[in-house]
């Protein structure tokens, strides 16, 4: 509801109340954030925390506010769309002012979003829900919580999304999509492989071929599932200089196996190998040996990248149809798995920084 006077008013109820409640609705949640700002410090600073008439009429302000915006949707007509939509656009949009200035009402927030019904066809028209699901999922992210509460929220947030769709299989595949695109975006691995086992497993609806195949990504590639073997196709290079020994991974007899699906195509890719190399003794010297499977098409390309490459580099330049990246179900770029000496899976990292932390923490159980 945001620049709401970029909006023109046109015929029809719908519009004019969309339209009345957008702006006004705009200028409220202004001064509430103003006033929730100006309470916290009357309550929580020495200096005004014993100006009691000030704090009542801040209270006071702030619930005039709420009801008068509550008013506006408890007249419109029941039946109508925009006393679906106007309360619904109200909780994705009041999501930012939620997260930085009324924490506590953080767990009240996630709650709406998890008591949606989802199934309602008025989803798939109003161009809310992909903002709904990212919005609750950016809410988790963003909430301070240690990383194994976070994940276990959004587990929930998962359940019950999933749970409201079982009914809707054309929904439940564009969610689960929009959900995957999430985690992938934003590097959430562990929560996209509790969606791929939630939505692999339920019964009541088929899995669209192409998102059954990433999902499987993380059914196939989950943590202590053994990692298939790769046999080193085309022109592979290690310091410079095309080698043809070790023919495959599991010739490779180390402790451990950092295994880096990327490409030169790829900014990501480039800015990751380059904070590796400086790395890669000390991660030698550690019993870790790296592997980079190129998903390049351009030898030229390909070459002048190994080339600076002190580790085994591979490429036989059919990008996604590389036979490793089709075993691995490798979707995007860079994708890493680090591997143990049996090439059980341990770690699917999200950057060098991450993996150098896990290296020198010693928690490689």
């Amino acid at each position: 509801m945001s620049a709401p006077e970029g909006i023109r008013t046109i015929t029809g109820t719908e519009n004019k109340a969309f339209v009345n409640y957008a702006t006004a609705h705009g200028k409220r949640e202004q001064a509430l954030s103003a006033w929730v700002y100006l309470q916290k410090i009357y309550e929580g600073d020495l200096l005004f925390s014993n100006q009691k008439p000030v704090q009542q009429a801040i209270a006071s302000e702030r619930s005039r506010i709420n009801n008068e915006d509550a008013a506006f949707l408890n007249q419109l007509a029941p039946q109508s769309y925009m006393k679906w939509y106007l309360p619904l656009r109200k909780l994705i949009s009041a999501v930012g002012t939620v997260a930085q200035y009324n924490i506590e009402e953080i767990p009240n927030t996630i709650a709406a979003f998890r008591q949606l019904d989802y199934a309602d066809p008025r989803w798939y028209h109003s161009g809310l829900l992909k903002d709904a699901i990212e919005s609750q999922y950016w809410l988790l992210e963003n909430r301070g919580l240690p990383l194994d509460a976070m994940y276990v929220e959004m587990n929930r947030s998962t359940d019950s999304l999933l749970q409201s769709l079982s009914q809707n299989e054309t929904a439940f595949n564009l969610v689960t999509k929009y959900l995957f695109d999430y985690f992938e975006k934003h590097s959430l691995f562990t929560a996209s492989e509790y969606l791929a086992n939630q939505a692999l497993t339920q019964n009541s609806c088929r899995i669209e071929l192409s998102l059954g195949q990433q999902l499987e990504s993380y059914r196939a590639m989950k943590k202590g599932n053994t990692a298939p073997d790769i046999v080193f196709e085309g022109d592979v290079f290690q310091n410079g200089k095309a080698i043809t020994t070790p023919a495959h991974l599991s010739a490779l007899r180390v402790k451990y196996k950092l295994v880096i699906f990327g490409a030169n195509w790829c900014p990501n890719c480039v800015e990751e190998l380059k904070q590796l190399i400086p790395l890669y003794e000390k991660w030698k010297s550690q019993g870790v040996e790296v592997v980079f499977i190129s998903l390049d098409t351009d030898q030229k390309a390909f070459r002048d990248f190994a080339i600076q490459m002190p580790f085994i580099s591979s490429c036989d330049y059919k990008k996604w149809d590389t036979p490793a990246a089709k075993a691995y179900f490798v979707s995007s770029s860079p994708t890493m798995y680090l591997l143990d000496e049996d090439q059980k899976i341990m770690l699917r990292p999200i950057s060098m920084i991450q993996l150098d932390a896990y290296l020198q923490s010693g928690k490689k159980d």
